[in-house]
């Protein structure tokens, strides 16, 4: 028979398999000859071949139990060495699928069904979350909490399967068999913040991203640089030792090593002092606290218009320091009525701002096709002493169910709508632009999840003017005290040491903050409290690597895990 027939011949029995499997992991010496004496190289050994042996629902359960582990490096719990977990078995379990007897296209569907169990505990875990969105309105939208609970991360797991399937078409035995990993897993989790609207929430390079001094690298390589690293380091505990090759710490060691430089070259990064505030400019962020049910009740206009009017005049809209607020921001969605079309709150706002005073807010606006048709927005607007600012920015990036109904024709049909009460939902804006707000330099608006996506191209290849510093309004009270808002504030916090810009956050319920270039916090007020936040505006750092090139850096990361995955090296002699 030739090579090609066996190939393509029927996949080995699991009896064959694991026969041929527990041979190759029993008879394994080490260099020296004989058995691994060492305990801790026994045992290591153990878990290997109980992760390589395993069939059936012991193998997805293994793959299940070790992405949901891997989800506790993530916010708010930071157990970063926890994503060590999956990465490791995610290289034994690829290890799995190598059995002799298996023809090429068994070994990738068994890769596949490994990756998508393994992502499915790494995003039940990392995001079961969303369905808090769901009880907010029960009537209403209960029937999407299992499409938020379930459906969600099961469609999102295709994506590591996926990455199993490339990393499996590139293996070998070795310990660059962590190369293909992170190549294919890399690979696909960047393919994730990019098709079908985009979703790179809890990408694995948060797992460095979270912590304040790893994710300095960030502003070098930014997150999808941070991924294929992350997934490198993380997966190279799985090479300490294999069967014919004996304990072998060299890559394991030489990953410490990379994570202690970057820890270091962080805390270095980090001890400088922190950026001049822009002159002139004293910030008031309003984090009102109010329940998402109250937030969107239109009976209850007057009470929280005049709520954000207490709290943004508390103690005269004075600081510690005795300066007035030059400039006031409120959070996403700050109003149950269109602002624009409501001239008694407009002066309200006009009367507290006093003169010179600029109140930049979340707002849903409305604009009127030739048909006298209402086109809604989620946006932000800024009112001054003399009433609405012709600037505005309309969020472009929405949330599918969320802003607007996917399928719409076929959802509205058996009675689904979107979470937001416009007409249709939202309608996107024309896409990413500079905020111009009197008194500031220009801003990047990001509205709620907008704040997650990393810049693909830098400005010295789009031209682009860089933007002095980032603005993020949001609303994450839909999911009250969960895990959610702590990952948010950190993807946002990420962006501002990709881009080495400011970040004023303002959210409903928390966390809002003003951080400077390098992430560090100016001032920030925790999860689930009312609260007013008075702060400078740091200056912006000089432009990052990463706010120049863009994703070129994390590019050439990935094309290296490649060559060192694909090329097979011959030895010398």
């Amino acid at each position: 028979m030739s090579s090609r027939d066996s190939e393509k011949g029927p996949k080995a029995s699991d009896a064959e398999r694991s026969t041929v499997a527990t041979q190759a992991v029993s008879g394994a010496t080490s260099r020296g000859g004989l058995r691994p004496p060492a305990p801790f190289v026994g045992e290591f050994a153990a878990a290997r071949a109980f992760v390589v042996l395993s069939l059936g629902w012991r193998r997805r359960g293994i793959a299940f139990l070790s992405g949901a582990i891997g989800a506790l490096a993530l916010p708010p719990f930071g157990l970063i060495l926890a994503m060590a977990v999956p990465m490791t078995v995610a290289v034994w379990l690829i290890d799995g699928s190598q059995a002799v007897g298996m023809g090429r296209l068994a070994r990738l569907k068994s890769a596949f069904g490994a990756g998508w169990w393994l992502g499915f505990g790494y995003f039940l875990l990392g995001l079961w979350w969303v369905g808090a969105a769901c009880l907010v309105d029960g009537d209403r939208f209960l029937w999407a909490l299992p499409l938020g609970v379930l459906a969600l991360p099961a469609g999102l797991a295709l994506f590591p399967a996926l990455g199993f399937v490339i990393a499996c078409l590139l293996w070998s035995s070795g310990p660059r068999r962590v190369f293909a990993l992170a190549f294919g897993l890399g690979a696909s989790e960047w393919a994730r913040g990019l098709l079908f609207t985009g979703f790179p929430w809890n990408d694995i390079g948060m797992a460095l991203g979270a912590n304040l001094m790893l994710a300095q690298t960030a502003s070098s390589i930014g997150l999808h640089g941070l991924t294929f690293v992350a997934i490198a380091l993380f997966a190279t505990p799985a090479t300490l030792w294999h069967p014919g090759q004996g304990l072998s710490p060299n890559p394991t060691i030489a990953a410490l090593l990379v994570l202690t430089a970057m820890a270091g070259m962080g805390s270095l990064r980090l001890s400088a002092p922190s950026s001049d505030p822009v002159p002139g400019v004293r910030l008031r962020l309003i984090q009102p606290n109010i329940s998402q049910g109250a937030s969107f009740a239109p009976e209850n206009k007057d009470a929280i218009v005049r709520r954000y009017l207490e709290l943004s005049d508390r103690d005269g809209g004075l600081d510690r320091q005795g300066d007035r607020f030059t400039h006031l921001i409120w959070p996403e969605s700050a109003f149950p009525f269109i602002l624009s079309r409501d001239p008694r709150a407009l002066g309200d706002i006009a009367s507290l701002l006093g003169r010179g005073a600029v109140l930049i807010t979340g707002a849903a606006t409305a604009d009127m096709t030739p048909e006298r048709e209402a086109i809604y927005h989620n946006s932000i607007e800024m009112v001054g002493r003399d009433g609405l600012l012709p600037e505005r920015y309309d969020k472009h990036h929405l949330v599918p169910f969320g802003e607007y109904l996917p399928f719409q024709s076929f959802l509205k049909a058996i009675g689904a709508t979107q979470f937001v009460q416009a007409p249709g939902g939202f309608a996107a804006g024309a896409g990413q632009r500079a905020l111009a707000a009197p008194g500031l330099p220009p801003a990047t608006p990001l509205i709620c999840y907008e704040a997650i996506f990393p810049v693909e191209v830098g400005d010295a290849i789009s031209g682009a003017k860089r933007a002095g510093w980032l603005l993020n309004v949001t609303d994450d009270a839909w999911f009250g005290t969960t895990p959610g808002p702590y990952q948010h504030y950190a993807q946002a916090r990420l962006r501002a040491i990709e881009l080495g810009l400011p970040l004023v956050r303002v959210a409903n319920s928390g966390i809002s903050a003003v951080v400077d270039g390098m992430g560090r916090e100016i001032a920030a007020a925790p999860l689930g409290v009312e609260t007013v936040l008075d702060a400078h505006l740091p200056e912006a750092l000089a432009p990052t690597w990463q706010s120049r090139f863009g994703s070129a850096t994390a590019a050439t990361i990935g094309v290296v895990f490649l060559f060192l995955a694909a090329v097979r090296w011959k030895p010398l002699g």
